[in-house]
Formats: C-alpha cells, sequence, structure tokens
C-alpha cells in the first residue's frame, strides 16, 4: 500500500490542485486517478494565469473563442468550464461508484462577485448550470455576504465548496449556512442531500508568523489551527440537530484541507499531508506534493475526534503574543484580495495572449 492508498484507507480522499490541459487530456489525470488514489480536482484563477504565461496550451481555444466574439471573462470561464467538464468526465465513474461520495470537481464564481449575496447565488447557479455535470462544485468564498450566498446555494441544490476558511468561526459560519440550507430543503420536501465541503487554507498561518516563532514552532501554527477547526467539525456533527437531518438522508459537509504545499526545506515538503490524514476528510494537493508524498510521504496517526493536543500547541503561539483571532481576520481579508488580483492577472493575460494571437503574425 503506498501513502496516498494509506490516506484513502484512513479515510481521507485527495484532491489534485490544478492541472493543465495538456495533462487532463494526456492521460496524466487519469493516472493519478487511479495510481494516486486522486479523487477530484481543484482550481484556481492563478493557476490559469500562469499557464497562459507560460505556454501556448489555450492558444487554439483562445483564438476560437474570440472568433465567436468571447472576450474578457466570458472567455475565461468557456476556457475553463471546457478543462473542468474534461475533468468532470474524467472522475464521473468515482463519482458513481462512490454514490456521489468522491469524484468531484470545484469551480470558482468570479471574485467581482464576493460581496454580493444576490449576484454570487446568480452566478453560481449559471456556472453550474453551464457546466451540466452532476459533480461540479462551485466554490464560494465564506466571506459576510457568501455565508449567505451558501445558505441559499444549498437551498437551490448546488453543490458548493466554501473556501477561505482560517478559523473555527469561520468554519462555523460556513456549516451553519449549509445546514440551514438543508433545514429548509427537508421543510419543502426536497432532497436533503446536497454535496458541500469547507476548505481550510493551512500554509497561509506559516507564512505569516515564520519571521516571530521560534524554530521549534515553525510550521506548527496551520498545523494546529486545523486540528482545533477538525475537532470543531467533530462536534458539529455529534449534535443532536445533525443527527436528526442525517435520518432525513443529509451528507455532512466534509473539511478540505487547502493550500498544503510546504515550502521550507527544515521541515520537508510532505509535512501538512502527514499530519493532518483524519477521516472523512479531504487533502488538496499539488501534483509536486502529491508526488513526494508518494514517493517518501509516511502515513502514521489519524486525527480522532476528542483529541486535544491542539490546545497545548495553540498555547504557546499565545503565550509569544499571537493573536490569532486577529490574524484569521486578517488572513480572510487577504486571501480575498488576493483572488482578486489573480482574477485581475488572469484577464490582464488572456488579454495580451489574445492581442498577440490577434496580430498579424497570427494569420
Amino acid at each position: 500500500m503506498n501513502p496516498p492508498q494509506a490516506l484513502q484507507a484512513i479515510g481521507q480522499r485527495i484532491w489534485l490542485d490544478n492541472l493543465p490541459r495538456r495533462q487532463l487530456a494526456g492521460g496524466t489525470f487519469a493516472h493519478h486517478i487511479i495510481d494516486a488514489s486522486v479523487t477530484g480536482l481543484n482550481t484556481s484563477a492563478n493557476f490559469f494565469a500562469r499557464a497562459l504565461g507560460r505556454s501556448r496550451i489555450y492558444d487554439e481555444a483562445i483564438a476560437r473563442k474570440m472568433r465567436d466574439g468571447r472576450i474578457g471573462e466570458r472567455l475565461f470561464l468557456e476556457i475553463q468550464l471546457e478543462d473542468l467538464m474534461l475533468a468532470a468526465d474524467l472522475l464521473r465513474p468515482v463519482f458513481d461508484a462512490s454514490d456521489g461520495l468522491d469524484g468531484w470537481v470545484s469551480l470558482e464564481v468570479p471574485p467581482r462577485l464576493v460581496h454580493d449575496a444576490a449576484e454570487t447565488i446568480k452566478g453560481a447557479a449559471g456556472l453550474h448550470a453551464r457546466a451540466a455535470r452532476p459533480n461540479m462544485l462551485i466554490k464560494i468564498p465564506a466571506t459576510s455576504q457568501g455565508v449567505a450566498a451558501l445558505e441559499w446555494a444549498t437551498l437551490a441544490g448546488i453543490p458548493v465548496n466554501a473556501t477561505l476558511l482560517f478559523s473555527p468561526r469561520h468554519y462555523l459560519a460556513a456549516a451553519e449556512a449549509y445546514l440551514r440550507g438543508i433545514e429548509r430543503r427537508i421543510k419543502e420536501g426536497l432532497d436533503p442531500r446536497v454535496s458541500s465541503v469547507a476548505s481550510v487554507s493551512v500554509s497561509p498561518w506559516d507564512a505569516a508568523v515564520r519571521d516571530r516563532v521560534p524554530a521549534a514552532l515553525r510550521n506548527r501554527l496551520g498545523i494546529t489551527v486545523a486540528m482545533q477547526i477538525y475537532g470543531a467539525w467533530c462536534d458539529f456533527y455529534a449534535s443532536r440537530r445533525w443527527r436528526e437531518l442525517a435520518a432525513e438522508g443529509a451528507r455532512p459537509q466534509r473539511l478540505l484541507w487547502d493550500s498544503t504545499s510546504c515550502l521550507d526545506p527544515q521541515t520537508g515538503d510532505t509535512l501538512y499531508a502527514e499530519e493532518l490524514a483524519a477521516p472523512d476528510t479531504i487533502i488538496s494537493m499539488t501534483e509536486a506534493t502529491l508526488l513526494a508524498f508518494a514517493d517518501h510521504g509516511r502515513c502514521g496517526g489519524a486525527l480522532s475526534c476528542g483529541g486535544d493536543g491542539w490546545q497545548r500547541l495553540l498555547a504557546e503561539f499565545h503565550r509569544l503574543g499571537l493573536d490569532t483571532i486577529a490574524l484569521a481576520k486578517r488572513l480572510q481579508v487577504e486571501a480575498t484580495q488576493a483572488y482578486a488580483d489573480s482574477w485581475r492577472g488572469l484577464l490582464t493575460a488572456l488579454a495580451a495572449r489574445g492581442a498577440k494571437l490577434a496580430g498579424p503574425a497570427a494569420h
């Protein structure tokens, strides 16, 4: 049993962070599904921006769609949808075999929508309809307005990936929104089985405090907060309220560990994958992290409900003067801004590429 298979045996699923069209169409992704136990795909605007800048893989699609009058955001969304529909089709056997538990692909709503709940819901519904794939999750940042959108999207039966979660408070807000949506569906006589995941960002915590903590605590804060959130998840789904919904057929919103690449050579490139193994969760990895984990990762013990090791570690960070509540707020604001910046960078790169393709050299 290789390390990815060991994670699957524990009950944790592996999603891959981003793959360009060449690897999706050329068999690389299918290989990872079979040999590395990959059961999902995450995407980001930042990845597509880099892909556009480094290769010509999307040139044919850009030129073709520009001839049909597509520009800007619409052009990008159509190109992205082509990739993600292909990925969803490759994962469809996993989706069907697991009765819809695994085999998901995540698609972002544009960041211009995230501070307007009504527009977020409209955008999420439109993307899900255009994808026309049952195994497509719509990523909605869990800002104050995003949380409202999460509830309404769940009520509408749209599978959602709640993103930009950094703290137990952020997570519980997203979890409450999901449950309210499920409860409303049950009251309206609708199927309560609407899939959802809650994406917790891990590595940004450690990047934010790297110069403020001693060597013994380097790259430990993200894991500590993730363990704290896992405890909150366990408590949430042990409640009577949830048991009543589960009896109606509802499924829990699974935790997803996001931003799990560790670039500190003193710590090791598989740290987060090794430390955050937990039943009924998902870990999203870059291809580099996945290959490293498959090569030399170790799958030891798993997190368990009722574990309190995070409390001692969190107390150590607090003794250093770190205000984790304030830092969580800051990290979410910064991540929301980075999301918007990445989207603008993507559209700029796409426009530049389109201009080159439309120039004299393209004819």
